[in-house]
């Protein structure tokens, strides 16, 4: 399954950047905004799963720097700091700029991932606490920014040209955050709830290890 995760997770990141989107991107929000989910909440969730607990996961060489809660900080500031006005509008228009943004989306999702579900097999049990807290957190905010987009009464960036969906500037914004909204917020609620899962049927896995206990022996 691993594997199966890790080829899927790489699929979809050759799609978003390697496909129409990043033209798309530069006259289409929403299209911007497929291509954004697309790296930082789907590919990159699959991509660490399929790594997690591997010979390759770099949470098991080094574990200190792979904590669930700083994780989604730093996920936090790279995602809202690219949609500030001036970044996102750089993002579109520069070449460079649009590949550190992207590059700087696979990066701090693959941290948080990582983070979470990645690490040795004795300590993963311990993180897993962290790692819902940090998902549930990284859901709350996506959550957050897809519902200001999408609830915006007015264009919050330039557009470079007419949408190539024909669509207003600011109904390319509301679609935009719709996507953020439901994608964005559904990937981290889904990661933290399947941690959580794994939680809950650890003790009745143990319990169903331990040998049966034999009837004490009459006097």
């Amino acid at each position: 399954m691993r594997r199966v995760s890790l080829a899927i997770g790489l699929l979809v990141l050759a799609a978003a950047w390697l496909g129409p989107l990043p033209a798309l991107a530069s006259r289409a929000f929403f299209a911007h905004m497929v291509m954004h989910v697309a790296v930082i909440a789907v590919a990159a969730p699959l991509i660490g799963v399929g790594l997690a607990g591997s010979t390759v996961d770099p949470a098991r060489r080094w574990p200190a720097l792979f904590a669930p809660l700083p994780a989604s900080a730093i996920e936090f500031v790279v995602v809202w700091a690219w949609h500030a006005p001036a970044l996102h509008h750089a993002a579109r228009e520069l070449p460079g700029a649009l590949i550190a943004e992207q590059g700087s989306f696979l990066a701090c999702g693959l941290l948080l991932w990582l983070s979470a579900f990645g690490g040795a097999d004795v300590l993963r049990a311990t993180r897993a606490g962290a790692g819902i807290a940090g998902l549930l957190a990284t859901s709350m905010h996506m959550t957050l920014l897809g519902t200001l987009l999408a609830l915006a009464g007015r264009p919050l960036y330039a557009h470079a040209g007419a949408d190539p969906a024909g669509l207003t500037p600011l109904e390319d914004q509301q679609l935009g955050g719709m996507i953020m909204l439901l994608v964005g917020g559904a990937a981290y609620l889904i990661g933290g709830l399947c941690l959580l899962a794994g939680l809950l049927r650890r003790p009745a896995l143990s319990a169903r290890a331990q040998p049966p206990q034999l009837p004490a022996e009459s006097a």
